[in-house]
């Protein structure tokens, strides 16, 4: 007996239903087991996994990857896995930090010298540098050095030395001087700017200075005159002495000889004792040395003379005139006379 075709249908479509229901759990079965692709970039070395994990927190657990304390990943730990997506994971490295005469031990994400001191807040002066340079990379457990750089600027007072000048006086003798005017140092500020690097100096630059007190001047008159009018005309002289005169003779009380005595007469020169021959100083004027003795207190000048004689009371700045006659030497007592060394 042939089956109802109303039957049939029924049967097709319970079969049909069955037939689909197998299929969906198939296909369940299968996406359940089945694995994604994830590229995971960690610490700049990418790698291709399979996985399993339903979020990124359980994929890093899956693969036994450790986020330390200033990690940095670039999706969210709850974030759910999806096939061939990537993720990004840098972990901080070690690094030594050197400032201020003090080592750190620091660690960063990053790699350049300025970004691993800014995610460490150190701040730099603006003339401050480090080594390797800021712009630099520097490799994990490398060491930076940070150098400051301190610009101060000093001042300084230093003397001005006064100026000597020389005028020429042609009425004063040659071989004196007179001082017009004294001389006294002036004041300058010096400005100099110092750059320090740790606290040791690296240069020094003077930027200014300021006169705060000007010099004055030394002024100083030098007598020219050389020629001294005499009985013999013109004469020529290098050097006038203002000196303290005194006279003597052959008598005991200038000499402390008497005739017959041995040297009576006679000047340290070995020469007989004259008019015209003084005793002097040898330290001041030699012996041998021609002269010409003017009076300054309105008498006759001595004249000319020649120093061939000393004596025990004729030091420094004296001269003793020789004399025949006593009783000039009586009279004569002390006196400024200005003596003329000639020339040769």
């Amino acid at each position: 007996m042939e089956e109802h075709p109303l039957k049939k249908t029924w049967k097709f479509r319970v079969l049909v239903a069955l037939v689909a229901a197998v299929v969906v759990s198939l296909g369940a079965y299968i996406l359940q087991d089945s694995k994604m692709e994830v590229t995971i970039n960690l610490d700049n070395e990418v790698k291709v996994l399979a996985s399993k994990a339903d979020t990124v927190e359980d994929f890093l657990e899956e693969n036994n990857i450790v986020l330390e304390k200033g990690t940095y990943i670039d999706v969210a730990l709850g974030a759910e896995i999806e096939n061939k997506m990537t993720i990004r994971v840098i972990r901080p490295k070690p690094y030594t930090i050197e400032a201020d005469k003090v080592e750190i031990d620091v660690k960063s994400i990053h790699y350049s010298v300025g970004e691993i001191l800014a995610e460490n807040n150190i701040v730099l002066g603006d003339k401050d540098f480090t080594s390797p340079r800021m712009e630099d990379h520097i490799s994990p457990g490398g060491k930076i050095s940070l150098f400051r750089v301190e610009e101060v600027i000093e001042a300084y007072d230093q003397p001005i030395p006064f100026e000597n000048i020389v005028n020429k006086n042609h009425s004063m003798d040659i071989g004196t001087s007179k001082t017009i005017q004294d001389g006294e140092d002036g004041l300058k500020t010096i400005y100099v700017r110092k750059e320090f690097v740790d606290g040791r100096l690296l240069s020094a630059e003077t930027i200014g200075e300021e006169v705060a007190l000007e010099p004055v001047s030394k002024i100083v008159e030098k007598g020219t005159k050389d020629i001294i009018v005499t009985s013999r005309g013109d004469t020529r002289y290098r050097k006038a002495l203002t000196m303290s005169a005194t006279a003597y003779d052959l008598s005991y009380e200038s000499c402390r000889k008497n005739p017959g005595d041995p040297g009576y007469g006679i000047t340290a020169s070995g020469t007989k004792a004259r008019p015209g021959v003084v005793a002097v100083d040898p330290r001041v004027i030699p012996l041998g040395t021609k002269l010409y003795i003017q009076s300054l207190d309105g008498s006759k000048d001595y004249g000319f003379a020649i120093a061939e004689d000393t004596g025990g009371a004729i030091k420094g700045n004296k001269v003793d005139l020789f004399y025949e006659d006593s009783n000039i030497v009586n009279r004569f007592g002390r006196r400024k006379v200005k003596v003329y060394v000639l020339n040769d």
